[in-house]
């Protein structure tokens, strides 16, 4: 049975996601010239100052971008101050071993959790050695099984990679690549409400057939929305928050930093 989390509201649930940090075993470590700690550490700020109470934390892939386990002994110890059960999921720069070992003996691995009305299945669609995403046949299985098993509850469903073009030409190769395998099995099980993923480093809001198809921001470098090649845009690092709400309804929004300088460098280690 997966752990149920208990909710500071009974009328819902808030969640937060965080998204793409990046972050190297050396505290001086930089993206495109972005110090990546810092931005996280700035993002998690402005969280805690808008957000008093999280009902779950949610991690949506390349925790790291090294790999190594340092990086996600680190992402552990600068999420500790939000007090909020976690869970994490691999994205295309994470790796898989150091991630296990630095989420030994807890719970942030667990693929299902229930809170509130809700159940929320974490997907694993990185395929090691690739960029593009692929939701092998068991993870499919791990996802129609969970469906299966609570259908009284609305589901909110997680993974890495884009399963919708998003209009950035260069990211199309690089999205999830059986999308259509994921979009017919949720046709049977109206009770998925809404599909969360990071990857696109950028805010995405879109409908379709029904379920909420949402991204969101890094907490460091963005991507510049609608563009051919690879970009990097002059939007703020940011976090989404969520309320999920025990009639199924969702609400959700993005808050980015402000007063945020930050001056690409595309002479240094690209993405």
């Amino acid at each position: 049975m997966p752990q149920a989390i208990p909710t500071a509201s009974r009328e819902s649930a808030l969640l937060v996601q965080l998204s793409d940090s990046h972050l190297f075993a050396d505290a001086d470590g930089t993206l495109l010239g972005m110090n990546t700690r810092d931005s996280l550490q700035r993002v998690i700020g402005q969280v805690l100052a808008e957000q008093p109470h999280i009902d779950l934390l949610l991690a949506t892939g390349d925790l790291s971008q090294d790999g190594s386990l340092d990086s996600y002994q680190q992402f552990q110890h600068m999420t500790a101050p939000l007090r909020a059960p976690a869970r994490w999921l691999a994205g295309n720069h994470d790796e898989p071993l150091p991630m296990e070992q630095a989420a030994e003996g807890t719970q942030l691995l667990d693929p299902v959790v229930d809170i509130g009305a809700w159940r929320v299945v974490m997907l694993n669609s990185a395929v090691p050695g690739a960029v593009p995403g692929l939701l092998g046949e068991d993870q499919l299985q791990l996802l129609e099984a969970a469906l299966i098993e609570a259908p009284e509850r609305h589901c909110l469903i997680c993974f890495h990679h884009q399963p919708v073009a998003i209009g950035c030409a260069w990211m199309a190769p690089i999205g999830l690549r059986n999308a259509d395998a994921l979009f017919e099995l949720i046709k049977g099980y109206p009770q998925v409400r809404a599909l969360l993923w990071g990857h696109i480093h950028q805010e995405w809001d879109q409908l379709r057939d029904g379920v909420r198809l949402l991204a969101s921001p890094s907490t460091c470098i963005q991507f510049e929305p609608c563009s051919e090649d690879f970009k990097v845009g002059e939007q703020a690092p940011g976090y989404r928050w969520m309320k999920l709400l025990c009639d199924g309804r969702l609400e959700t929004g993005v808050s980015r930093l402000t007063d945020f300088a930050f001056t690409v460098d595309y002479e240094s280690d690209g993405y």
